[in-house]
């Protein structure tokens, strides 16, 4: 029996790759540094826990409105308009089971097959995935080393725009380099969709994870609001990861078509997880600001190692809790070929596991730089300095 062509298309979010091969080495009996996943080993708050046994108490165990309940809806409208300075209500809204469904859905309401949508690359595989998974035809545009970090490369992502361009996701707070946009980047990107009429997908998931500085959404600049829709999720800032909570903010009628696909696909996100959500939302600035402090005490921890590590040259970012190191002299210094074997043998040799640029889309022609990406969510601050010690002592022995 057959299956259907469309699987080929098929991607995945590789680094869960990586963690099966990690996890094969550790059942060994060897340590691993997992910087692989971009999990968080912090508790979710108790109180957040709380308010879904009550939930789950008071009966909310059974189906509700697809949107998802309304008070929930209302609290992330004011929570976006309060950061973002938009002006959405509860009708831009649906509660989603974490942020990917976003944007699957983002692409079945705004892409038919055969259209083009420009996507980061590197940046999260899925997009690509969903992508060509449903049809379309994904145009990337790429990244360039600034003395900040990485800054879009604009004129190569305005040459990717043709006549079949139909949209173009835009992850600000970035994943996986740890770049934020300018003001100008950000304006840029706005024109280039105003001028092409274009819809946006921006990946807001990283949004409160910033250690100095304001993040800024594009649906705040004019005339965006009416064509963006911002991921927004619950994951990363509530380290609430494994609750698969999130939303969709858009703009009419996107919004009615959201909730229709919410009740084709799961009828509902589940009734008591939104209840603890709206509980996260009430007086949560100190919660946040205790997980953004740890996340930072552990970003320091990784830079102070890696920026000592002879062959490796590195950028301290302000947002996500990711580091996008160039790897190529250490390559060099150890006789690595290529980028797989660099992190097959730094996990033998030394127990960290970590992505490469590979892991997130296919290199794109004229790229001479290696990158690896470590997460630092998973590790406490001691761990990561007794890892990357020893990462940088492998390197260093062999130079």
């Amino acid at each position: 029996m057959e299956l259907a062509d469309r699987l080929n298309r098929l991607g995945t979010e590789t680094a869960f790759k990586v963690s099966e091969v990690a996890a094969q080495w550790a059942s060994q009996g060897h340590t691993v540094y997992p910087f692989h996943l971009g999990d968080i080993d912090l508790p979710t708050p108790g109180r957040i826990v709380a308010a879904m046994d009550r939930a789950i108490a008071d009966g909310h165990t059974g189906y509700c409105p697809g949107a998802g309940i309304t008070p929930l809806r209302e609290a992330i409208a004011n929570d976006v308009n309060t950061k973002r300075g938009t002006s959405y209500t509860v009708d831009n809204v649906t509660i989603q089971p974490g942020g990917k469904p976003v944007i699957t859905k983002f692409l079945q309401t705004v892409m038919n097959p055969g259209d083009e949508v420009l996507f980061p690359n590197p940046g999260f595989p899925i997009y690509e995935s969903q992508i060509e998974y449903l049809g379309g035809v994904g145009r990337p545009y790429r990244f360039v080393p600034s003395q900040s970090g990485f800054a879009l490369d604009l004129d190569h992502l305005r040459s990717q725009v043709t006549a079949r361009t139909r949209a173009i996701i835009y992850n600000d707070l970035h994943n996986p380099t740890g770049a934020d946009s300018t003001e100008a980047e950000r304006e840029a990107v706005a024109q280039l969709a105003l001028e092409n009429d274009l819809w946006v997908l921006s990946d807001e998931a990283y949004f409160e994870v910033r250690y100095s500085g304001q993040s800024k959404s594009i649906a705040s600049l004019a005339g965006m609001a009416e064509r963006t829709v911002i991921l927004y999720t619950f994951s990363k800032r509530f380290a609430m990861t494994g609750w698969r909570l999130g939303a969709g903010i858009t703009p009419p009628p996107l919004t009615d078509w959201f909730s229709r696909l919410n009740t084709n696909n799961e009828s509902c996100t589940t009734h008591f997880v939104q209840y603890a959500g709206l509980a996260a939302l009430q007086d949560a600035e100190a919660e946040i600001g205790q997980i953004r402090s740890t996340l930072q005490a552990r970003r320091d921890a990784a830079y102070a190692e890696l920026s000592t590590t002879p062959g490796i040259t590195l950028t301290k970012p302000e947002t996500t809790f990711y580091l996008f190191p160039e790897v190529s002299e250490a390559m060099r210094m150890v006789n690595s070929g290529d980028l797989a074997d660099f992190a097959d043998r730094a996990l033998r040799e030394t127990g960290c596991s970590f992505c490469t640029r590979n892991h997130f889309g296919r290199p794109l022609s004229g790229e001479d730089r290696r990158y690896i990406r470590l997460a630092y969510s998973g590790l406490s601050a001691q761990a990561i300095s007794e890892g990357l010690g020893r990462l940088r002592n492998w390197i260093g022995s062999a130079s």
